[in-house]
């Protein structure tokens, strides 16, 4: 009898061993926590635990056969654990708790000149339909493209076209793009990717199935085809590019178109800067001796405003120079570098054609605007259905020379020039307004064209 029952107490005492094993060690596996600091948080930190594991061991150790002085000593053990847990207890109860502190105020970094935003010169903004023509990952071929653009126009206009700044814009539909100069939009498009552009230069001899639409630079019908037709498209007279090519071809319209604003003080001292390389004196007189860089400028821009490039910087600087002594005024200065650059001009205008087509003015209209001019300045008073008509007349005139492959070139007194150009170039702006005195000696002069009031 007695054999069974330290059988017994041996067995319970291996079965609750067991179980506390079997909780550690599932506790263990779903906690990630230090095992020693995991069994005395789980046997000593509740008073409740150890009076029910004292009450367990008071019990057995009053079973008659068993080895009552062991289990009722860690009866009595886990009594007073239990007693002093639950006295600590009670005295964190009565202990107030205090507020934790709020945390401090997140220094907010005051704002400064750093965050204000500069505005791109030029942006290019695209859908995101076209962000694949942009990325290089994607085989997109625009980049090179726009540097392309950017190297051929900085050879032509005399100074350097800076960066484009190309960026995605999910306020536009996805197959649209916009060009923007110093921050403010001046074109847009919608071009398809996955099409390409049949361009109508004129005379085609067949239609295209298609979304017809327009070339943006130019404005000439054009119709979107599956690339499968292009060289259907070329055979009825069609130009056929592709997106990229549309796209860079309108930026560089509207460079071009707004060049005199991209040049500003700091493009100018740099091509002053270039310049006194070869001709340091001619440079050291002009500025700041004869004039300031100011007005410097505002002659740079008034010929690019006119489409003539500014690549004989020395050819300026030179004129600028010799009639500095006339004032500062930019305009009376720019009629005078005109005259210098007159072979330049011409030559642009026409080619190396023997003859320069001209059109005239009436003598009794040509005069009537020099009286006009000389009595209220820059902006001749003409009477409203006057300058409708003249406008009308210019723009007949100017489409006749188109029809023929001619340039349109309207050849006025030096008096009337400016006011002429500034009056035609928004009507009629393909039309060249060059004055007698820019004529080079060599240069003969065919009048194809008379503009009269009537």
């Amino acid at each position: 009898m007695n054999l069974a029952r330290e059988w017994f107490a041996q067995g319970v005492a291996l079965a609750l061993l067991l179980s506390t094993a079997v909780a550690i060690i599932v506790t263990r596996m779903s906690r990630e926590q230090d095992i020693g600091r995991e069994v005395a948080r789980q046997l000593f930190g509740q008073s409740r635990a150890m009076g029910v594991a004292s009450g367990l061991l008071l019990v057995l150790g009053l079973i008659p056969g068993m080895p009552n002085l062991v289990f009722l000593a860690m009866g009595v053990g886990c009594g007073l654990v239990a007693r002093w847990l639950r006295e600590r207890d009670r005295q964190k109860a009565r202990t107030p708790v205090l507020d934790e502190p709020p945390p401090p105020p997140v220094d907010v970094k005051d704002i400064g000149w750093e965050d204000v935003a500069t505005v791109d010169l030029i942006s290019l903004e695209v859908g995101y339909r076209l962000v694949p023509l942009v990325d290089k990952n994607q085989s997109g071929d625009l980049l090179a493209r726009i540097r392309g653009v950017r190297r051929k126009l900085t050879q032509e206009l005399g100074f350097l076209i800076q960066a484009v700044h190309i960026r995605d814009n999910l306020d536009l539909s996805p197959n649209s793009y916009r060009i923007s100069l110093s921050g403010v939009p001046v074109g847009n498009g919608t071009v398809y990717p996955e099409r390409e552009l049949a361009i109508n230069p004129g005379r085609v001899f067949g239609a295209l199935n298609g979304i017809a639409t327009r070339d943006p630079a130019f404005g000439m019908e054009a119709v979107w085809i599956d690339p499968a037709l292009r060289d259907h498209a070329q055979s009825l007279g069609y130009s056929v590019v592709d997106a990229s090519t549309v796209i860079a071809t309108h930026l560089s319209f509207m460079v071009q178109q707004h060049a005199h604003e991209l040049l500003g003080h700091e493009e100018a001292q740099q091509l002053l800067n270039s310049l006194g390389k070869s001709a340091p004196k001619l440079v050291e007189d002009l500025v700041p001796k004869l004039m300031p860089l100011s007005t410097v400028v505002k002659v740079l821009q008034g010929l690019l405003a006119e489409r003539i490039p500014v690549r004989n910087l020395r050819a300026i600087v030179e004129a600028l120079a010799e009639n500095a002594a006339r004032g500062n005024d930019p305009q009376t200065l720019l009629a005078q570098v005109r005259i210098a650059l007159g072979r330049q001009i011409v030559q642009d205008v026409a080619g190396f054609a023997d003859e320069l087509p001209v059109i005239t003015l009436e003598s009794e209209l040509e005069q009537l605007l020099v009286n006009s001019v000389a009595a209220n300045g820059a902006t001749p008073g003409l009477e409203p259905g006057l300058a409708d008509r003249l406008q009308q007349r210019l723009a007949d005139a100017a489409r006749n020379q188109e029809t023929v492959g001619e340039p349109a070139v309207l050849l006025v007194p030096p008096a009337l020039r400016a006011t002429l150009a500034r009056f035609a170039r928004a009507a009629v702006p393909q039309m060249h307004v060059l004055a007698w005195s820019e004529i080079p000696d060599n240069r003969r002069v065919r009048l194809v064209a008379t503009v009269g009031r009537s």
